[in-house]
């Protein structure tokens, strides 16, 4: 890929910030939106809440990345943080779009890449599924429906879309396993629930990698799981990180209590998604580290 003018939304959280650095790495120029007034000329001013953004800003980069949003696992889901949920994703992509949209064609990106998640397919149980699946029931799928919804400006107007659906990211910097990390070092780890229940995992290394094939590929849109091919469940997950942190993990959390705590969004770590990732694999990816084993050692 050429040197190129990326502009990222959420380049300060774990996925956002991991693809900055990567882009810069390889001589790409950045273009960070930041919310606040803009200190350096790789900065543009959005506001995703409030549905704006600034479409000079964005004129000439090649390609447009969201992955802005408020963290789905930071606190209980109560009405007013789900509403934030969704307007920080919905809203603000919506705000990209437009922005996109606006600008004449020659100043277009080539390339919409935006933010989704596995969430969108909901309970799947034992059933693999894979992009072709239909969505689920629940609050995560409809959030991710309409959150993928909002990119129809940009499409309409011929800029080449994709949407992320990412599983369980495996760092020690975020995220879901930026929580179990530290639980089982002190040897705290053990299943949840009866840890019959899949999870769709990816290494960071992973993500970032296919978040930059689908943009240097050409022809690609629509919908792409980004999970390793090999799911397992939460209690095969349990024994391998164990074994590679060389804990014990006796310890098991019972549904009641996750869902006294976590309150509605237990249903997302007790819930089972088993997904694939068809079409990534298809267009040419491969995977790093396919299996949680390495995953788990690259993130150490």
């Amino acid at each position: 890929m050429e040197r190129s003018r990326i502009a990222v939304a959420g380049a300060s959280g774990l996925i956002g910030g991991a693809l900055a650095r990567s882009l810069a790495a390889d001589g790409h120029e950045v273009v960070r939106l930041v919310r606040r007034a803009p200190r350096a000329a790789d900065e543009v001013r959005w506001d995703p809440e409030g549905g704006r953004a600034d479409a000079a800003g964005l004129a000439g980069c090649d390609a447009v990345v969201n992955l802005a949003g408020a963290g789905v696992g930071n606190r209980r889901w109560t009405d007013a943080y789900k509403q934030r949920i969704r307007d920080s994703r919905v809203n603000g992509t919506a705000a990209l779009a437009r922005a996109v949209a606006s600008l004449d064609e020659k100043d277009r990106p080539r390339v919409f890449v935006n933010g989704s998640a596995i969430g969108y397919y909901g309970e799947t149980g034992d059933r693999a599924v894979d992009e072709s699946a239909p969505t689920g029931e629940g609050f995560l799928p409809e959030l991710c429906v309409e959150w993928e919804a909002a990119t129809a400006p940009a499409q309409e107007a011929g800029v080449r879309t994709v949407f992320t659906r990412t599983g369980l990211v495996v760092s020690r910097e975020g995220g879901a396993w930026g929580r179990l990390f530290p639980l089982f070092r002190a040897g705290l780890g053990g299943r949840m629930g009866d840890g019959r229940q899949y999870w769709s995992f990816v290494a960071l290394h992973d993500e970032v990698a296919a978040i930059r094939h689908l943009i240097d590929t050409d022809g690609l849109s629509g919908p792409f799981n980004i999970t390793a091919p090999h799911p397992l469940t939460n209690r095969e997950i349990t024994a391998v990180m164990g074994r590679v942190l060389h804990r014990p993990t006796l310890f098991a959390v019972p549904e009641p209590v996750l869902r006294s705590v976590l309150g509605e969004m237990a249903g997302d770590v007790l819930g089972s998604a088993r997904i694939l990732p068809t079409r990534l694999l298809e267009s040419g990816f491969r995977f790093a580290f396919p299996e949680i084993e390495g995953a788990i050692r690259a993130a150490l």
